[in-house]
């Protein structure tokens, strides 16, 4: 399935009356108290593993929704590598990184990302089920590579963006992006750096 097809298919929710169901509904709420430090936070009394989860899936929805709205102008003519991270490789189907253009970069990241989700040892869909040991180092990888698809959009695309009028919306899904990873410690600084100016202005005053 190409990129297009899927770019604003709904990705899997935790069901009803679920515990991922629960923290979701606190996320909407506090976001729509529009405290995204307030938002990012880990809500007393909950397990750490389960808000990582929610959001995780959240974010990749975000990017995933931003990142469609671009498929027309980012073209293999237009975008021949990608801005962050020139090169791509999985680990698993492509060992050896490849140069691939902008395109197909974000169409790699984002199947390898949704196979993680739906991978139910590692993002367990039971109550109660465990998450594995080495669940926040996933976790860490996905929020990598997602970064990449953001610095990518505001590299090259930010004045599409803005002809859109949608940067309002673009600046305030990086911003909470940006305190969930600082919250969470969940980016190495130095993976940050093609946006460092401007996460330095979101985090600053923390």
């Amino acid at each position: 399935m190409s990129l297009n097809q899927k770019t604003f298919r709904p990705k899997k929710s935790a069901p009803s009356g679920s515990k991922g169901a629960q923290l979701r509904q606190h996320i909407d709420a506090t976001l729509g108290s529009g405290n995204l430090r307030e938002a990012v936070r880990l809500p007393p009394g909950e397990d750490a593993n389960e808000w990582l989860a929610v959001n995780t899936v959240d974010f990749f929805n975000q990017v995933n929704l931003l990142y469609g709205t671009l498929t027309e102008f980012c073209t293999p003519d237009n975008c021949p590598t990608m801005t962050a991270g020139p090169k791509w490789a999985d680990g698993v189907q492509i060992k050896k990184p490849i140069e691939v253009s902008a395109p197909k970069y974000v169409e790699y990241l984002m199947d390898w990302i949704e196979t993680q989700l739906d991978d139910e040892t590692l993002f367990p869909q039971r109550l109660g089920a465990p998450f594995p040991q080495n669940f926040k180092d996933v976790v860490k990888t996905i929020f990598k590579r997602l970064f990449r698809v953001y610095a990518h959009i505001y590299h090259s695309h930010f004045q599409k963006i803005v002809s859109l009028k949608e940067e309002a919306h673009l600046n305030t899904c990086f911003k909470h992006f940006i305190l969930f990873t600082h919250e969470f410690g969940l980016i190495d600084k130095k993976e940050l750096a093609p946006l460092q100016e401007l996460i330095e202005s979101i985090i600053s005053p923390y």
